[in-house]
């Protein structure tokens, strides 16, 4: 355990559109159980490691996923589980998040963690947010990490550092930069010092908080109201829907960045799968209870949510995914659109999602 006291948060009220048929409401993606059979929520947890302790460990969900994530996190205490009623993203997320911690301990550092990130190493990970903790509880500063880029992605915000390391390896912050193009992103792979924003922080709960009212008061306001209501739920709905990058970190002067370069994976959609869970000698990736009977084919990925064999014969590059009822078969290039078949079932099958 720091000697600060410290918070962990994990922000969990995702949807997890991308991988559906899986991915459902009543169960998204941070409840899949994906990696050695838990959850990327209960594995953001564990991940932690002495950090915290169940009394220090914060969850922001939504209404309906409350009681999924306190019955899959039972060890934590259920007054640390917050229901948004509505999605507003994540400044007011962290907007709570920073009111809570406050109330409890001002000086208190807290981390916000997405809780469907994959991080193998999490040794490596516990000495990185060691050394965020010791920075933000000495300095007035907004910690994030940035993660070395190792292909021109353009899936991901950028951040460009000034270069420049101090002794512990911390850089300022010159600018967030929105997902680039193909062409921008090769430059800024090619430049050095542009790292992909991870949406990982560390910062005195006090911190955030100024930084709220310097950028970000109509944010902050109807939270605060609420808490002194006794009742934040029902003020949330008021707040704004803006990302924490953009309601705080792109407008604040006093960001810094720590470069790292262990793995790391946001699981973006299922071809994410392969880089965490590998593959097999014909590059095919499978998860969840599938047992896969491959012929002639290639770089498929294949889930199932239960035990089921699942045969490819003559195929290449595909996307297999079988849960409850559905079936998704696409080519893996074009598997982000899987969101275009959920904005359809919107209007023709709601009960599919």
């Amino acid at each position: 355990m720091p000697s600060t006291e410290f918070y962990s948060v994990l922000l969990a009220g995702g949807s997890g559109t991308r991988f559906w048929p899986a991915s459902r409401r009543s169960h998204p993606k941070q409840l899949l159980k994906l990696l050695d059979g838990q959850s990327l929520l209960r594995a953001t947890l564990e991940r932690q490691g002495d950090l915290v302790d169940p009394e220090h460990a914060l969850v922001l969900t939504s209404a309906a996923l409350s009681a999924p994530c306190q019955a899959d996190l039972n060890e934590l205490p259920a007054s640390n589980f917050f229901a948004e009623p509505v999605g507003r993203n994540t400044a007011a997320s962290v907007a709570w998040a920073a009111v809570e911690v406050a109330r409890r301990n001002p000086e208190a550092v807290f981390a916000v963690l997405p809780a469907d990130h994959v991080i193998p190493d999490s040794e490596s990970y516990r000495v990185s947010m060691r050394a965020a903790i010791e920075v933000a509880s000495k300095e007035d500063v907004l910690v994030t990490f940035g993660i070395q880029p190792t292909y021109p992605a353009t899936g991901y915000g950028y951040i460009e550092a000034a270069g420049e390391s101090d002794e512990r390896g911390f850089q300022e912050v010159v600018r967030f930069v929105e997902k680039p193009d193909g062409a921008r992103a090769r430059e800024f792979l090619s430049a050095g010092n542009f790292l992909w924003n991870s949406g990982m922080f560390v910062w005195r709960a006090e911190v955030i908080l100024e930084a709220f009212r310097a950028h970000a008061p109509d944010v902050l306001e109807p939270i605060e109201r609420g808490a002194s209501a006794g009742d934040v739920a029902a003020a949330f709905p008021e707040a704004p829907a803006l990302p924490v990058d953009m309601a705080i970190l792109e407008r604040a002067d006093n960001v810094r960045v720590l470069p790292i370069s262990w793995p790391w994976s946001d699981l973006g959609a299922w071809p994410s799968l392969p880089e965490v869970l590998g593959t097999d000698e014909q590059g095919n990736c499978t998860a969840g209870g599938a047992e896969l009977i491959a012929e002639d084919s290639r770089d498929c990925v294949v889930f199932s949510e239960g035990e089921e064999r699942v045969a490819l014969l003559g195929v290449e590059g595909l996307v297999v995914v079988r849960s409850a009822g559905v079936t998704l078969v696409c080519p893996a290039e074009r598997a982000q659109e899987v969101r275009q078949i959920v904005d359809r079932l919107g209007d023709e099958a709601p009960e599919l999602l």
